[in-house]
């Protein structure tokens, strides 16, 4: 029983080295970006349009890697795909001309999508393994990963080139795969044996429950797309925020989120993923109304922080409600769940902006505030995020 718990809590420390990992790629390849207008000669529409290539590839493989994991396991998937997510970087940046580039960045999305799913899946077995909650500190690891990755990414660009960056970024990832590799924790017989007993689906979940968990996760993550996106322009824009402070509302936003991500499995463990998602909605729907209703840039700034501290648990409670959800294999189910939710991410940013253009931002943050309320009053659809059967909101 000790050698058990042992292996659990080195499993951990593995899986969060893999968010690590995850984030530390994304946050390397954020720089990168607007160097490949002048690198391929292409136009900002060029660039979206490769852009959006690299996030169908995320969303697109994210079922696939759901069958997958349902057939191999999730240790042996995340290690397949950990191992993949190495030199992709390195080969979009080196990428010689425009077709080869869009298929390395479609590569680059579906190899991040497809660990994405299954370090997922496998923090839902270490909390399964653990009797608590670890999901919300793992996706914690994803944005201190993004945070560094960016960071010094940029630095070395700046001083050694793209190039250079990008064969860092490689080999800092890969020391962190290969040394959590051995430590990520396997299925058990009786789980193993559980999956098995699932009946066979098709490629898309049958049963609707799980699609409306994952229509949660899109509601709780566009908000942060939302703040990402527009919140620097409607700060300048609407209430005059000079260039230093329109920046601030995503950094601070950004920085609640984090801090709260690693403070998130203490109030679940003592809380319960319903009433923490309940109240995490509410927090975050009052600092979306604030913001709309902010009469100085300021007071916009410290409502999209609070919105910030509300949204940092709810993705990890869908992703542990969706990996134990009755009826589904793990990775299916987080799967479905991880697909809807980014895929909402990839239409929110021009569907925000075409209705701020004709209505105002301050319409658009009010109507991301009904969204959450909608999140916390079906807060209920998560209890099996705790190891219950869901129980009505």
């Amino acid at each position: 029983m000790t050698d058990d718990i042992t292996k659990a809590r080195r499993g951990r420390w593995a899986v969060a080295a893999m968010f690590l990992a995850n984030g530390f790629t994304m946050g390397a390849w954020a720089p990168q970006i607007p160097l490949l207008l002048p690198r391929h000669d292409i136009s900002e529409f060029t660039l979206g349009l490769l852009i959006l290539v690299l996030g169908l590839g995320a969303v697109g493989s994210m079922l696939f890697s759901g069958r997958l994991i349902a057939r191999y396991g999730n240790r042996a998937v995340l290690r397949g795909f950990a191992l993949a997510v190495v030199p992709v970087l390195p080969a979009v940046v080196f990428a010689p001309d425009i077709p080869i580039l869009a298929l390395m960045m479609a590569a680059l999305g579906a190899l991040i999508g497809c660990m994405d799913v299954s370090m997922n899946a496998n923090a839902v077995d270490v909390e399964r393994r653990l009797g608590r909650a670890i999901m919300s500190s793992s996706h914690g690891f994803w944005s201190l990963g993004g945070f560094f990755g960016g960071a010094l990414g940029s630095w070395i660009i700046k001083h050694w080139g793209a190039e250079a960056q990008a064969l860092w970024a490689a080999s800092v990832a890969a020391v962190l795969v290969l040394g959590a590799m051995p430590f990520l924790l396997g299925e058990t017989a009786a789980q193993k044996a559980a999956t098995a007993g699932h009946p066979k689906s098709g490629l898309l979940p049958r049963d609707p429950a799980i699609w409306l968990l994952g229509l949660l996760a899109l509601f709780s993550m566009v908000p942060e797309g939302a703040v990402l996106d527009w919140a620097a322009l409607y700060l300048s824009e609407e209430l005059g925020a000079d260039l230093s402070r329109s920046g601030l509302a995503f950094a601070f936003f950004s920085g609640a989120m984090a801090v709260m991500r690693f403070a998130g499995d203490g109030v679940r463990n003592r809380f319960g993923a319903v009433q923490t998602l309940r109240v995490s909605a509410l927090i975050a729907a009052a600092g979306m109304l604030g913001g709309a209703l902010a009469p100085t840039d300021v007071i916009a700034i410290a409502s999209f922080t609070l919105a910030g501290l509300g949204v940092a648990n709810m993705v990890p409670i869908m992703f542990s409600a969706a990996g134990n959800h009755p009826g589904l294999s793990p990775g299916a189910g987080i799967a479905a769940v991880t697909m809807m939710g980014y895929a909402g991410i990839l239409v929110a940013p021009s569907t925000i902006g075409f209705v701020a253009e004709h209505v105002g931002f301050r319409f658009t943050y009010g109507t991301l505030a009904i969204l959450l309320v909608i999140v916390a009053a079906l807060a209920g659809r998560t209890a099996a995020a705790d190891g219950a059967r869901p129980v009505p909101a």
